[in-house]
This record gives C-alpha cells, sequence and structure tokens, in this order.
C-alpha cells in the first residue's frame, strides 16, 4: 500500500452526507490507486453505504450529537498516525457552528487527535492529490438483490419509486392528497407503470420517513401496481430501487443513495436546499419552484412560514405548488423514462438553476463543482 489517507467526514446524520463521503473517498482513490483510504463517519448516519464502497479501506465511526460538544475520549478508538487527513470544510465554517456548536468542538478534538506526515487539510485543498466528477457505484450484497429480484420481478412497464417524505417535520413534505394526487396522475399517464413505496420508520436514532404507515397504505390504494420496500434494511431497499426506472421524492439524502446504486431521481425540489449532489452517469431530473411563489432555498435558520394545507405546510410542498408544477413533473418522468442521458440533464439543470438564482453562481454550490461546470461560457466582451 502507498500513503494513508482519511478523510474525516464527520457531519449531520442525515444519509446523504455518507453518500458524500463516499464520492470524496473515491476521488482521492482514483487520484492514487495504491493508497490506503480510510473515512471517519457520524455513527448515527448509513455508515453501511461504505462497506459498499471498493474505494474505501477502513471505516470508523463516532458517536456525537452537533448540537453538544462530545467527550475528549471521543476519537480515542481512531488511529491517530496517518499521512494526510482531510476534513469535511462544513466543521471549520463559522456559520455551522452557530448551529451546531459540536460539530465545532469535534475537528478542534480532531485536530489535537490526528498526527500526520504530510498534512491536515480539508476537501478541496490543492494537496494531497485529488481526481474529481467520479461515477460511484455501490456493490449491494447478493443476498439483497435476491430478495429485490423477488420483489420486483420483470414488468411490462416502468416501475417507479416513491419516498414521500424524508426525515423532517411532516409538514415540510406534501400532504397525502396532494402525493394521490400525484400518483393518479402518474398512473393516468403510465397505464402500466408499478410503483414501489420504499421508506423508514424504525426510531433508531437514525434518519426515518415521517409519513405514517396509515399513509402509505392508502397511497398503495391509489397506486395500481403498488409493492412495499418500506421498513425493510437498507441494502433491500437500495437493491429494490436499482430495479425500478426511476425514484420519485423531495429532497432527501435517500435519493443520493440511490443515486449511488445507480437509480436515476425525479426531484420534487424546495425546502432548504436545491440539489448539489450528482453522481456521474445516473441522470436525474430536479422540478424547481417558483421562489416568488413558493418561497424556499433560504438555508439555514431562514425557513419561511408554513401556509394552510391540510394543516401547515412548508410553501414550496404545498398543494399549490404541487398542482402549478404537476404537469412539470409529468414532463420530467417522460425524459427520464424515455431515457435521457446524465451529461444532456446536467445541462438542462444548470441552465435552469442558472436562471432561478439570477446567474449567482455562489448559490450553485455542488459536490466536486459538478454543476458550474456545465453551465454555458459567459458570452465574450
Amino acid at each position: 500500500m502507498g500513503e494513508s489517507l482519511l478523510v474525516n467526514f464527520v457531519y449531520c446524520h442525515p444519509v446523504g452526507h455518507a453518500v458524500e463521503a463516499l464520492q470524496y473517498a473515491l476521488g482521492y482513490r482514483r487520484a492514487d490507486p495504491d493508497r490506503r483510504i480510510g473515512v471517519v463517519l457520524n455513527s448515527a448516519t448509513a455508515v453501511q453505504l461504505a462497506d459498499w464502497c471498493d474505494a474505501i479501506d477502513d471505516v470508523y465511526t463516532v458517536d456525537i450529537d452537533v448540537f453538544e460538544p462530545p467527550g475528549p475520549e471521543v476519537l480515542a478508538h481512531v488511529p491517530a498516525e496517518w499521512d494526510w487527513v482531510v476534513d469535511d470544510p462544513r466543521g471549520h465554517q463559522a456559520w455551522q457552528h452557530q448551529y451546531f456548536p459540536g460539530l465545532k468542538h469535534y475537528y478542534e478534538l480532531a485536530a489535537q487527535h490526528f498526527r500526520t506526515t504530510n498534512g491536515h487539510t480539508q476537501v478541496g485543498a490543492p494537496a494531497p492529490s485529488y481526481r474529481p466528477r467520479n461515477p460511484l457505484r455501490l456493490a449491494l450484497p447478493q443476498p439483497a438483490r435476491d430478495w429485490a429480484a423477488e420483489l420486483l420481478p420483470d414488468h411490462d412497464g416502468p416501475t417507479i419509486a416513491v419516498l414521500p417524505g424524508g426525515s423532517a417535520e411532516r409538514w415540510r413534505y406534501p400532504s397525502l392528497a396532494s402525493w394521490q394526487h400525484v400518483l393518479e396522475a402518474f398512473a393516468q399517464r403510465w397505464p402500466q407503470a408499478r410503483f414501489c413505496l420504499t421508506g423508514k420508520h424504525a426510531d433508531d436514532g437514525r434518519t426515518s420517513t415521517g409519513f405514517t404507515r396509515a399513509e402509505f397504505e392508502a397511497l398503495a390504494e391509489v397506486a395500481p401496481h403498488a409493492v412495499w420496500a418500506v421498513d425493510v434494511p437498507l441494502a433491500q431497499q437500495l437493491a429494490a430501487l436499482q430495479r425500478c426506472d426511476m425514484l420519485l421524492s423531495p429532497h432527501s439524502g435517500f435519493a443520493f443513495a440511490a443515486m449511488a446504486a445507480g437509480t436515476p431521481w425525479l426531484a420534487l425540489a424546495g425546502n432548504d436546499w436545491a440539489e448539489y449532489y450528482f453522481n456521474p452517469g445516473v441522470p436525474f431530473h430536479s422540478v424547481l419552484p417558483d421562489l416568488q411563489r413558493f418561497p424556499c432555498y433560504l438555508l439555514l435558520g431562514n425557513t419561511p412560514d408554513p401556509v394552510e394545507d391540510d394543516g401547515p405546510r412548508s410553501p414550496s410542498m404545498s398543494a399549490a405548488r404541487i398542482d402549478a408544477d404537476l404537469p412539470a413533473l409529468l414532463d420530467g418522468a417522460a425524459l427520464l423514462l424515455a431515457g435521457q442521458d446524465f451529461d444532456t440533464a446536467m445541462r438542462d439543470h444548470a441552465a435552469r438553476v442558472h436562471a432561478l438564482f439570477g446567474g449567482r453562481t455562489e448559490l450553485m454550490y455542488s459536490v466536486d463543482d459538478l454543476l458550474v461546470s456545465y453551465l454555458p461560457a459567459p458570452p465574450e466582451r
């Protein structure tokens, strides 16, 4: 083995942040295939994803609450000596520290704990060497893939996975009535469609789905050929998604994992974050909201007031927004089901986001800066 490198990527626990860590580990591996690559993750995230990524040799977890300072022993079990340690840059951002004081203290402890021969730096620094924009593909266990093959045998028509909500408060996702309206429209457009419902209810300290079991059952009543991949292990959920033609969901870290499994993503975009993870070779389509009518993307601490829609509802997930963008959602699905390629999807998305943000590229953050690389060159003056 060559030099050792540790990706110290400890942040909040949603699944998507683990996928980010895998993507960066892959970039360091591709830059130097002889490296020994380790990764440190929040123990409450989907750490098993790292076991399915062949770019990673060693996986370590730490028990951390980002709102509370961890104890001095939090890193005691993680080897201290490495050639390189690269941190998640968010652990060093002052505005993140305002919301997550435990994160600040963790990275202060990490600076004391690790001893490096070449440097302790951050992802994105000029060194160590890094090759960006690599396709990430999870190698899921064979038993999970066998289970998925029985759940979803070959089907004469598209198979559409549906994740109706993530782990945030229920009011931040569409109402049951809105989701029923969406699935009815999809079933009318594609009468042979099969729907694979996915999500997780277990209260195990990790992310879960705020959509209740009763709501899932009500969705299944309007979704023809409904199949359940709810409350099964993550490997089985992702293996089921591998057999789907696309995933339909709001912004969710689980969708990042789905793309890492090779499943195209149709995003009902909104709430805090514009989509910022794109997996080369895996198409996607993000249906963007009208920011004037349905405010969102205001980042932490600036959540817009909810509107009334079967109770309080995030404006960008309201029935009015769903009705306004349902044609665009159906057209986005048609693009993915027709086999739109990744580069075309990226160019289309980059153009639409550029217009949405008024050309402010500083708002167009993406892993590996992939998004801005697809913007057209500015006209020469």
